[in-house]
């Protein structure tokens, strides 16, 4: 299984009128542990910055998947109920899958959910779409293929 942390971090950032301002942005890193994701986005985002740079938090994240497509420009949190029958009782069962999707908006999100899920046997809910203010999303590139 895939661990996803949210970092949230703390840097001076030269805005475009060329002022200084202390800013708090999140991203989502994929490691192996909370060290490996403070490590790695301390690499991701050395080279745009200059000053005061701090990580405030790492919280790991339970996405059963991150779609992710770089024609699109805004990340959404995308919460599905999967719906079980138990066999015993005949009672309805509700389990809670979270998503993350790269998408240019709420009907794009959910034109990718359905082409993902197009192939379950499982009934489902979207139960939420919600955007992130997560800014980007950086996945290890050392996986076989």
């Amino acid at each position: 299984m895939t661990n996803y942390f949210e970092c949230r971090v703390s840097y001076d950032k030269t805005l475009e009128s060329g002022a200084i301002k202390q800013v708090t942005e999140s991203y989502l890193v994929e490691a192996m542990s909370f060290t490996e994701a403070e490590a790695r986005i301390t690499q991701q985002m050395q080279p745009y910055m200059s000053g005061e740079f701090s990580v405030s938090a790492v919280n790991r994240r339970k996405y059963e998947d991150v779609l992710l497509d770089d024609d699109r420009d805004k990340l959404y949190h995308v919460k599905l109920m999967f719906i079980t029958i138990d066999e015993k009782t005949a009672a309805e069962k509700r389990k809670p899958s979270y998503l993350l999707v790269q998408a240019r908006d709420i009907a794009d999100v959910l034109s990718q959910v359905e082409i993902l899920m197009s192939d379950s046997v499982t009934d489902y809910d979207i139960v939420s779409v919600s955007e992130s203010r997560i800014l980007d999303v950086f996945v290890c590139n050392d996986k076989a293929e």
